[in-house]
């Protein structure tokens, strides 16, 4: 009859097997880090992009604006100078200068609330992506505290 024993098997813990769990370890926190900086710029960059996307479309339909203004504004006071000539034609150039005077105010005062306003929000859009960017930047993800 024979009998068999069974002999416990000895694992050596090698250093090979160390330094691999600490490579892992180390490459597993690369990793993560890399990855929550990645998102960090990605979702920076989307609102910068976004951003100067917005301003660039405020400041088209600014110039637009402004050119049609003027468009209008001269359309009127040609107009308005022949209905100057042809009606009164007594008053005459006098009533015409004042008249052209009075519009071509009126066209200034209009295209400088308009660039005012253009820089009110541009100036906005600026502070507001600077202050997005920061929370961005300065926002607690659960992985940065893990990392961390």
């Amino acid at each position: 009859m024979h009998v068999v024993v069974a002999r416990p098997r000895v694992v050596k813990i090698e250093a090979v097997h160390v330094v691999l769990v600490v490579a892992v370890l180390v490459v597993m926190v690369v990793v993560i880090v890399a990855v929550t900086v990645v998102v960090e710029v990605v979702v920076v960059v989307v609102v910068v992009v976004v951003v100067v996307v917005v301003v660039v479309v405020v400041v088209i339909v600014v110039i637009v604006v402004i050119v049609v203004v003027v468009v209008v504004v001269v359309a009127a006071a040609v107009v308005a100078a022949v209905v100057a000539v042809v009606v009164v034609e007594e008053v005459g150039v006098l009533l015409l200068l004042l008249l052209l005077l009075l519009l071509l105010l009126l066209l200034l005062v209009v295209v400088v609330v308009v660039v005012v306003v253009v820089v009110v929000v541009v100036v906005v859009v600026v502070v507001v992506v600077v202050v997005v960017v920061v929370v961005v930047i300065k926002a607690e993800i659960p992985v940065v505290k893990l990392v961390m």
